[in-house]
């Protein structure tokens, strides 16, 4: 459990915290919470076979582009881009996880 939390609780948590928040402070920390939870998702995956996980952690480490992208003003995703980027992220994971252990199993 405490590892789960230092995982990907906090991280998530320091993301909805961010949210009021600049846009330069935004990104470094969806940033470093990004890179943190995909890091820590492929060692998983690597460590246990969590099948999600093989997913989810690269999936996770390719949205810190888009979060850069926006952050820095280099990608336009307008007024919501925020909320679009914290829903892609959100429903991906959850998609990706519910998906490839229901066609794949939880452990390989």
């Amino acid at each position: 459990m405490r590892n789960s939390i230092l995982a990907w609780w906090l991280p998530l948590g320091a993301m909805l915290v961010a949210i009021p928040l600049g846009d330069g402070v935004k990104t470094v920390i969806w940033v470093a919470a990004l890179a943190w939870m995909g890091g820590a998702c492929v060692a998983n995956s690597r460590r246990c076979g969590r099948v999600h996980c093989r997913y989810t952690g690269p999936f996770l480490l390719a949205m810190i582009l888009p979060v850069l992208g926006h952050g820095s003003g280099l990608l336009s995703l307008g007024e919501q881009g925020w909320l679009w980027l914290g829903l892609t992220t959100g429903l991906g994971m959850a998609v990706i996880w519910w998906l490839s252990e229901r066609m794949l199993g939880q452990y390989r």
